[in-house]
Parts: C-alpha cells; structure tokens; sequence
C-alpha cells in the first residue's frame, strides 16, 4: 500500500495541513506567552473597566484553538477523508478476494 500514489497523495496531505495547523497553533501559543513574558507594559493595557489585553488575548486562544480544530475538520472532510475511504474499501475488497470472502458495502 505504501507504493500505491494515492496513499503517497493522501499522506503529504494529511502532513501538509498538520504542520500547517501546527505552525499555527504553536505560533500564537508562543506568540501569547512571550508576549506575556517580555511585554508586560502591553498586557496591561486596560481595554474597558478591569479588561485588560492579556486577558482578552488569553480568550482569543480558546477562540483559535476551536477555530484550528474546526478547520481541520472540514479540511479532512473534503481532501482527506475520501481518498482514505477509498482505498480502504479497494484494500478491504483485494483481503476479501485472497481469502474467498464477499465484502459487504
């Protein structure tokens, strides 16, 4: 299976998107850390009444974690997840062919 140009399509997608994912994820983690770390000044902005920036960044970091996971999905749905039915229903019909068995759909 690992010669076969699908699943070589199939698995620099699926690389493809996580270390895009990836990237992005830890950027604006890290990104929330050193900020908090070495711009002190900035974090403490007041934005309204005891709001800071440092609190409404720390938020907006649940927000993008959803939001990268979300895009995964839809991602996975669309480029991901048919070829992998694919060549899993061709592989599961070549086992049942050896073996003599009748695969159901």
């Amino acid at each position: 299976m690992g010669s076969d140009p699908r699943f070589v399509k199939l698995r620099k997608r699926f690389i493809r998107q996580f270390a895009v994912l990836a990237v992005l994820f830890l950027g604006l983690y890290l990104g929330y850390i050193f900020l908090t770390a070495f711009a002190r000044d900035f974090m403490a902005v007041r934005v309204a009444g005891s709001i800071n920036v440092a609190l409404i960044l720390g938020v907006l970091q649940f927000a993008s974690t959803f939001l990268l996971a979300w895009g995964y999905g839809r991602c996975a749905a669309r480029g991901l997840d048919p070829l992998a039915a694919e060549l899993r229903i061709e592989k599961a019909e070549e086992s049942a062919a050896r073996h003599g068995r009748v695969v159901r759909p």
